[in-house]
């Protein structure tokens, strides 16, 4: 008898030492170091240089994404996050060099699903749409001693985002988490300068990898 009662006490022990995993109404905070690395491409970005296209550096940041938990596996995500860009100059625009800055803020609404809810390590995928804004855009020094005083404006984008990661339990709340996500981003760059204008389209689609830290409520 006290045995027997000994090994329930044990196996009473382990249940509640047992991880409570991601369940349906369960809200998953994230907050993540990011990287924002664009597969930039575009058209010609001035008359005065046919040859002239632009690259578009890399951006690390910190984000923060919102899941609430549908069933224990479809969940939806929204995540959070800005981060700083200057666009430089390729092909007859090289020698110019960095040619502008901007601010971007994609709001970003994924629908998931999350595979093996009751396991340690919970991989997942997701899909969605993406809203980009640009603001605070600057023309560069650069540019604008090569053609002279530039107003730049970046349209507003709107586009799908692919999504996939896993989460890893550390306690029966805080797990860590990785996170790879590709977002459709096609914005047109207008360049005013004096009464002249040009329009550029640029295709940006960057892939935004992440690692972080969750907590679960």
């Amino acid at each position: 008898m006290k045995k027997t009662s000994i090994l329930g006490a044990g196996a009473a022990l382990l249940a509640g030492a047992a991880p409570a995993h991601a369940a349906a109404g369960d809200v998953l905070v994230r907050a993540r170091a990011i990287m924002v690395a664009p597969n930039e491409s575009s058209g010609p970005v001035l008359p005065s240089f046919p040859g002239g296209k632009v690259s578009v550096d890399d951006s690390f940041a910190p984000e923060l994404d919102f899941t609430y938990m549908l069933t224990d596996n479809i969940g939806t995500e929204l995540i959070l996050a800005t981060t700083k860009h200057s666009v430089s100059g390729r092909g007859d625009l090289k020698g110019v060099g960095k040619l502008a800055s901007t601010w971007v803020l994609p709001p970003t609404l994924t629908l998931q699903y999350h595979f093996a809810p009751n396991a340690k390590i919970r991989p997942y995928v997701g899909a969605g749409v993406n809203y980009t804004i640009f603001y605070s855009e600057n023309a560069s020094k650069g540019l604008e001693a090569a053609i002279g005083p530039t107003d730049v404006h970046l349209k507003s984008s709107l586009g799908y985002a692919l999504q996939a990661g896993f989460d890893f339990d550390l306690t029966d709340r805080l797990f860590a988490n990785v996170d790879v996500k590709y977002i459709d981003i096609d914005t047109t760059a207008r360049l005013r300068t004096g009464p002249a204008t040009n329009r550029v389209k640029v295709h940006l689609d960057p892939i935004v990898a992440g690692v972080g830290i969750g907590m679960r409520f």
